[in-house]
């Protein structure tokens, strides 16, 4: 296994990124993988990018095939929040006291098995929402656990000049698979059904498993105080943040943007209905895959996300940037024209996560990376979810459309009111 000094030998320094001219400068930086742990991590993505998300497809048409309410798919959100809350803070303590290949191996195993029960339950006809939420819940406690420590490795893996573009290669891989996944799921459910979408993504975790047990290991760095993954350490994480203010808002402009913008339970429903004339399965597909698609497209001319030292209005822009492209999806009863509005969405999406990673890894210290990744994981994945809830609710309640496009005029003004009342994040750069 690789020693802590061929891990810092994988972080010397690359060429200058200022050396690329020309469409070079503004195409997809590479450098980190010229780290050789850094593309172990990086690649571990790669396969299970797309068989997660035909489960993230699967779990929500199951649901609604079997209530035919999008509320009850809101409510499915909120069941796999709490553990995910939960295990994302205890998850980021533990990061920060035990090697993070370690726990990233227990994670994904996890998260194999919980997959192959998700294809149990479905190949056996169960057809239960109960059982379905108990193995979310499950699956999120897992994701919780293993989202903090792989985040925190990052810091690790490649010098801080690199973190936005390591950030933005491994959100592309990410994006691209929620492109292909749900393209690949609207294709596959009349063919082969959802048991199998499941099985697939419990044997593509497989490969993650392996690819994980290739990095190095990355204990916590010598001279770190032995400590205890317990409620201290976690209250010790949020004090930190509490006095780091643009830390504290970085983590609102992404709950403003996704609670309050993120119209994903009302995907089903607006395929079953608004755009039931271009094919269900068809306006299905292209709705979970619309975002992924824009942020894609983002990633692959990310070049200049490197030349970027005003990360704070980066973030602030992307927010609005993200408020408008919703509220014009909205406004759409054209399939093509609101998928158009959501890939601008994802485009703004991946400048936002860019840029919130970067400020996170670069300004907290690595004793306290995985604490903050822990918080940055119930930020990123329990603001969707609380939006499942919201709109899911708001959808029943007023329509899909009505619910979608003011999600979207809430996000653009609440931004814009926290960026003018507080300028911390306006004035940070690096």
């Amino acid at each position: 296994m690789d020693t802590s000094e061929s891990t810092a030998k994988e972080r010397e320094p690359a060429p200058e990124f200022s050396r690329r001219r020309g469409r070079r400068r503004w195409a997809m930086d590479t450098r980190p993988l010229r780290r050789p742990a850094y593309r172990r991590l990086w690649s571990s993505t790669i396969v299970t990018a797309v068989g997660s998300q035909l489960t993230a497809v699967a779990v929500p048409k199951q649901i609604y095939d079997i209530t035919g309410s999008s509320a009850w798919v809101g409510a499915a959100g909120l069941a796999g929040l709490v553990p995910l809350i939960v295990f994302a803070l205890w998850g980021g303590a533990i990061a920060d006291s035990m090697d993070r290949r370690k726990l990233l191996l227990i994670t994904n195993s996890g998260i194999a098995v919980t997959s192959l029960l998700f294809w149990l339950q479905a190949f056996t006809g169960l057809e239960s929402v109960a059982a379905l939420m108990v193995l979310l819940a499950v699956q999120q406690a897992f994701w919780g656990l293993n989202a903090p420590a792989r985040n925190a490795s990052i810091a690790r893996l490649v010098p801080e000049d690199e973190l936005p573009a390591a950030n933005a290669l491994g959100s592309t891989v990410m994006q691209t698979g929620q492109v292909a996944g749900p393209l690949l799921a609207g294709a596959l459910i009349p063919v082969i059904g959802l048991p199998e979408l499941y099985l697939i993504d419990a044997v593509a975790l497989c490969v993650t498993v392996w690819a994980v047990y290739r990095l190095p290991s990355l204990p916590p760095l010598a001279g770190t105080a032995v400590r205890r993954a317990g409620v201290k350490e976690i209250a010790a994480g949020f004090r930190y943040i509490s006095g780091h203010t643009v830390l504290l808002l970085s983590f609102l402009a992404d709950i403003i943007a996704m609670v309050l913008g993120m119209p994903r339970a009302l995907f089903p429903q607006l395929a079953a209905q608004t755009y039931a004339p271009y094919g269900e399965g068809l306006a299905l597909g292209l709705l979970f895959a619309a975002i992924p698609i824009g942020a894609v497209f983002g990633g692959l001319f990310s070049g200049t996300f490197s030349r970027a030292r005003r990360h704070g209005w980066m973030v602030i822009g992307a927010v609005v940037v993200w408020g408008v492209a919703i509220t014009g999806f909205g406004l759409s009863s054209s399939l093509w024209v609101g998928v158009a509005f959501l890939a601008v969405a994802g485009v703004a999406d991946m400048v936002s996560m860019v840029f919130r990673g970067a400020i996170l890894l670069s300004a907290a210290t690595d004793e306290m990376r995985g604490r903050m990744q822990g918080v940055f994981t119930v930020v990123v994945a329990g603001g969707p979810r609380l939006a499942d809830v919201l709109h899911g609710t708001a959808g029943s309640a007023f329509g899909p459309r009505t619910a979608v496009a003011g999600g979207g005029l809430l996000v653009v003004a609440v931004m814009l009111v926290l960026a003018a009342a507080v300028p911390a994040l306006r004035r940070y750069r690096v």
